[in-house]
């Protein structure tokens, strides 16, 4: 169930003044204001159409014991109930999916993260924080909370968070960044603690058409990947054989938005180029060039390290072993 705290009853007989209902009413308006350009915007970011690797596999029917699902904590940003609604939008899609969620104001942060660990210590099972705006600044500041618990974060989605970010903390299994670099409300780009082994990816859209601060946690893109994700978090190791490497890059104008999970090591063969690259991996072009810094038609040489974005699989994808419950 989604669960959102619940304030003190005020009193009855207590009287509002009209400096308060003017103060309330005029913010509303202003904002209403703000918002009518956003959804042409928003349409447009939802318009892409969601890569193919995204869909969920079904579950085996012959799995021995059922795998905790696992707990969602969602935060909204400053003037959430107004500005960070697809927080909403996202949990009641994570609700349906049959995941424990929770949505809540950044403000209450240390709050939530209080209960989260008494959860946590009755029945542990994956944790999973995402925040926009001021919520992402939440998220961190969450994660460390529970690292000073020994509790592990198996998946933390910050959404244009605030430029001010503490450090993404060692005990984040898997970190993802979204956001507007040039945003004045947002533009938050994180760096990991030094010495960090989780996967690590971050993700620019300032360059597409139409995504803003208060419309780019709305986006049905990212919604539907990030459920895949979340639903396959149980049956996903944390830690793969190989290297996991971070990835950073700028997504094109008018490309897919496809939320890769981390980088791997490829080794270049004689004949290798980033053209062959891209299509021996399925993996856009622009983003080997991005990653690795190397221009589109630059000579590779043998055994030559390239950096591959991927996707994180189930270990029954991979084995055909079920995972071990955490």
């Amino acid at each position: 169930m989604i669960r959102v705290p619940k304030c003190r009853r005020q009193d009855r007989k207590r009287r509002v003044s009209r400096v308060q209902v003017v103060s309330f009413v005029g913010a509303v308006i202003i904002s209403g204001c703000v918002l009518c350009a956003a959804p042409a915007a928003g349409a447009s970011a939802n318009a892409q159409a969601a890569p193919a690797a995204t869909t969920a596999p079904a579950a085996s029917p012959s799995a021995p014991t059922a795998l905790p699902r696992g707990r969602v904590y969602l935060f909204r940003g400053a003037l959430g109930l107004i500005f960070s609604r697809g927080m909403d939008k996202l949990a009641k899609r994570i609700e349906e999916a049959g995941v424990s969620v929770d949505v809540n104001e950044f403000t209450i942060c240390a709050y939530v993260a209080e209960r989260a660990i008494r959860e946590y210590r009755q029945n542990p099972a994956p944790i999973t924080l995402i925040g926009h705006s001021m919520g992402g600044f939440c998220a961190l500041q969450f994660a460390e909370k529970l690292q000073a618990e020994n509790i592990p974060v198996s998946l933390i989605v910050t959404i244009d968070p605030a430029h001010l970010m503490p450090k993404l903390p060692m005990n984040v299994e898997r970190y993802m960044n979204i956001f507007l670099a040039r945003d004045v409300l947002g533009g938050g780009d994180v760096v990991p603690e030094k010495g960090y082994q989780g996967h690590f990816a971050s993700f620019d859209l300032s360059k597409l058409k139409g995504v803003l601060h208060i419309n780019i946690e709305k986006m049905d893109i990212i919604h539907t990947q990030l459920l895949t994700k979340i639903l396959q978090i149980p049956e996903t190791p944390a830690r793969l054989e190989g290297e996991g490497l971070p990835i950073r890059y700028v997504v094109p104008p008018d490309a897919a938005v496809d939320l890769w999970d981390s980088g791997m090591p490829a080794v270049v063969r004689a004949g290798d180029t980033l053209e062959t690259l891209a299509i021996k991996y399925r993996v856009p072009l622009w983003a080997l060039t991005q990653i690795n810094e190397i221009p589109e038609g630059a000579a590779l040489v043998a055994n030559q390290r390239v950096i591959v974005p991927r996707h994180l699989v189930p270990l029954a994808a991979i084995t055909g072993q079920s995972p071990s419950k955490r």
